[in-house]
């Protein structure tokens, strides 16, 4: 569905008729606001970094340019992995971020943009709004004196690039590679080394051999990051997050400071960046992975082997840290419980659908 410019104005922001409020009114309601905003992810980035400026437009435009949002790439005002940290201080006002970036603060974040074999992008943001995930974050972002929406969301992502090919189990052994969040801890458990870098800097390392892999997001932004030309093998797919949910976090004393539909009108412009991010993923990963392929990349699939193992060892580390952890236990039940309840529904409809059409495509009708 394509999404209106203006549509959050006549939503969120007046839609009533303006002469049955007052002007006084109206020009409180209305105020001047200038925030910044830094992003996790470069320019070159141009779908995820080109969300964080959706969203600007979206809200510039719901208030006839009063509340602007400048918005900054990673590494120009704050590092990229630095982004919730400095939301936090109040240094700047918000980010674009993946919370699961900060799962060292608390685990329980990872559950805001996606756990290994948890939920595809439209079952995560259902989860989100519909399964309890926004009551059960809310407090654990209140911790870091921020409030956060939902604000994009990758979809199923590739496996990444590997320097040699992975045959079985025993090749993990020893393996660098660039992975952070749960998905880490989970090939830490197989044998991998995992190693957190910021998406600028993951070319640089693979390049010079301090890594051996690396996974980023799907073939759009993989290809403009050029991981092919240095690692061949690309691996599908991404069961580290079946679909990476970016967020929104707002200094909690600047979002307090918002007339209420200034509020609104930011939580509606990010559910309408959410879903410009997740189309624009859907159009331009296609024909990039034909060009990629086409470029010299070989497209494999893990190994079975590799994937259950790594199944077993992602619930096996969900129940070790949820034994300490009263918050993160009370998530993964959440989180858990609504995958394995939609789950049967998906499997009938959606899968069933797409799996047939994969098969009949190309044939005549």
């Amino acid at each position: 569905m394509t999404i209106k410019r203006r549509q959050f104005l006549t939503a969120t922001a007046g839609g009533l008729a303006a002469g049955a409020i007052a002007a006084p009114a109206v020009a409180q309601s209305a105020p001047e606001v200038k925030w910044r905003l830094t992003s996790s992810f470069p320019r070159v980035l141009d779908t995820i970094f080109g969300t964080a400026q959706q969203l600007s437009k979206y809200v510039a435009e719901a208030t006839d340019n009063k509340f602007q949002i400048q918005t900054f790439p990673a590494g120009e005002i704050v590092p990229g992995l630095q982004a919730l940290d400095s939301v936090q201080n109040g240094s700047i006002e918000c980010a674009q971020t993946p919370i699961y970036f900060y799962h060292g603060k608390d685990p329980t974040l990872s559950f805001g943009t996606g756990v290994p074999f948890g939920m595809n992008a439209r079952l995560q943001h259902s989860w989100w709004h519909f399964g309890g995930g926004a009551e059960i974050l809310a407090p654990v972002l209140a911790k870091f004196n921020v409030v956060g929406f939902p604000m994009g969301n990758s979809g199923t992502q590739m496996g990444g690039f590997f320097r040699k090919e992975l045959n079985g189990l025993e090749d993990l052994n020893g393996l660098k590679f660039r992975i952070g969040g749960l998905g880490g801890q989970v090939l830490s458990k197989l044998g991998v080394v995992p190693q957190q870098i910021a998406p600028g800097d993951v070319y640089p390392a693979l390049e010079k051999g301090t890594i051996d892999a690396a996974e980023f997001v799907g073939p759009y932004d993989d290809e403009k990051l050029g991981f092919h030309k240095i690692a061949k093998y690309y691996y599908y797919p991404g069961w580290w997050e079946g679909g990476a949910m970016m967020h929104l976090v707002v200094n909690t004393e600047q979002w307090n400071k918002l007339p209420p539909n200034y509020k609104r009108i930011v939580q509606d412009a990010c559910e309408a960046a959410n879903n410009w991010m997740l189309a624009k993923y859907d159009a331009v990963n296609a024909p990039a992975l034909r060009r990629l392929i086409a470029g010299g990349a070989v497209l494999k699939a893990f190994p079975v082997p590799v994937l259950e193992a790594a199944y077993k060892a992602a619930h096996d580390i969900y129940n070790d840290i949820a034994a300490g952890n009263p918050t993160f236990k009370q998530a993964l039940d959440s989180y858990m419980g609504f995958r394995n309840e939609t789950m049967p529904w998906w499997q009938v409809g959606e899968l069933s659908f797409d799996t047939f059409l994969a098969r009949m495509r190309g044939r005549a009708g």
